[in-house]
């Protein structure tokens, strides 16, 4: 069976594991042995081989030199820094996808985060006009059209308002769409780097349009940022009454100019390009206005020809993160698989992982907690024997949707889309250990 799959594999990569830019695609066939690994419960896995004997320790080990002298004193570093040793870990953007820097993106190096919480300095960007520095003292936020009382906000006002506290991940809708045709990049970062999970500050905006009142006939709000491009989504008014938060604060701190300072949209669950950053506007209106990013970017391409516009809910996705590209297997034994799932459409039910190509799945153990429209951490234990293996992972949410398969939706909206690619992952693990990016038809 394994003979007749066809695998594309982009195998270039740098000393970090970071893949180049690979100079065409290619479509390769190739016999790949599965027997490579299996899933061990907790108990089958104590009550697996002897581990080998450990050498006699009759002293402590050796003092290094930190441990012989005084370190920096506090306040050295006013605002922390992560330890150098860490430096290797950061944000990192594909040069030739865009023209320029400043109608671009950067990916989050999701192979590294060890929890569902995306640290700040580490949140991926995406910019239409650049990143613009905003001052908060002359910051507006303006709330007009069909409304009772139309207002005027500074960031003051907004900041008088009841407060909550979310923790939701944004994903860019165009995460993994390099991929459509085939593997382009090795890379966890670059394949599926796209998104981030913060603790999100604000106020509802339910509060903020209560305090407007709604006249009858109002159904759309036009969501309008302050940066060089004014970049604008049209919201269905009803989410942004549902789940939808003013934040100027990120996991703990004030929004970074990155991250929409000082104040953005937070679109629960929804495609990344609608939770509007350094936001100035919100008009509500009756109709959607099809601005010009929804009507020649954000759309689907489908095989007849036509586009499909206005798709919001991100799907349930899944990845493996170690084994990954940028974290290979280092020898034959007892290994803890890692990964992240997640839904726009709620909490994650459970992930199941494969070791032969989806032939046979075993189901993976979520590490709380377990949030709606969050990272979700799984985990599963693998013993490797050495063996080539096809390792995979699928996300099943609470509404009962299962992670696709690339053929899978290949066959719905063909290969010439960019966005809404939410495919199951596929790794290919070789006798040496290292991890190349496949797809399986």
């Amino acid at each position: 069976m394994t003979d007749r799959k066809e695998i594309s594999v982009s195998p270039s990569r740098d000393a970090d594991g970071v893949a180049q830019a690979p100079g065409r695609r290619s479509l390769l066939r190739r016999g790949v042995g599965l027997a490579g690994g299996m899933v061990l419960a907790p108990a089958l896995a104590r009550a697996g081989a002897p581990a080998p004997a450990a050498p006699a320790i009759t002293s402590p080990p050796a003092d290094p030199p930190w441990s012989k002298s005084l370190g920096a004193g506090v306040v050295d570093r006013p605002y922390g820094v992560p330890s150098h040793f860490e430096k290797y870990v950061i944000r990192r953007n594909v040069p030739w996808l865009t023209a320029t820097t400043q109608s671009s993106i950067s990916f989050t190096p999701l192979q590294n985060q060890n929890g569902i919480i995306t640290p700040n300095g580490l949140f991926f960007e995406r910019y239409h006009a650049g990143r613009p520095t905003v001052d908060p003292a002359q910051h507006r936020l303006m709330i007009h059209g069909l409304v009772d009382r139309p207002l005027l906000l500074s960031m003051e006002d907004i900041r008088r308002y009841p407060t909550v506290s979310v923790i939701h991940f944004i994903e860019c809708p165009a995460n993994g769409g390099m991929e459509w045709q085939a593997a382009q990049l090795n890379s966890v970062q670059f394949t599926h780097g796209m998104i981030g999970c913060a603790e999100w500050t604000g106020v509802k905006l339910s509060v903020l349009l209560e305090q407007v009142g709604l006249k009858p006939g109002a159904r759309w709000v036009l969501a309008e940022g302050a940066d060089g491009a004014h970049m604008d989504r049209s919201i269905p008014l009803e989410k942004l009454l549902d789940d939808c938060i003013l934040a100027w604060g990120q996991n703990g701190e004030a929004l970074r100019p990155e991250q929409g300072y000082p104040v953005r949209l937070i679109v629960p669950g929804w495609q990344g390009n609608v939770n509007v950053k350094w936001l100035r506007r919100l008009q509500i209106g009756a109709e959607p206005w099809y601005t010009r990013e929804e009507t020649s970017k954000y759309t689907e391409l489908m095989p007849d020809g036509k586009a499909r516009a206005f798709t919001w809910e991100i799907y349930a996705k899944s990845v493996i993160t170690s084994p990954s590209p940028e974290n290979p297997v280092k020898g034959a034994g007892l290994y803890e698989v890692r990964g992240f799932a997640w839904s726009g459409k709620g909490r994650i039910r459970h992930v199941d992982v494969s070791f032969d190509g989806g032939v046979n799945w075993t189901k993976a153990h979520l590490q709380g907690p377990v949030l709606p429209k969050a990272l979700t951490r799984f985990t599963a234990e693998w013993r490797w024997d050495g063996k080539p293996v096809l390792m995979q992972s699928r996300a099943v949410d609470e509404t009962g949707y299962v992670q696709p398969t690339i053929a899978e939706l290949r066959k719905i909206r063909g290969v010439n889309g960019v966005y809404n690619n939410n495919a199951i992952q596929t790794w290919q693990i070789k006798p040496d250990g290292s991890v190349f990016n496949v797809q399986l038809s």
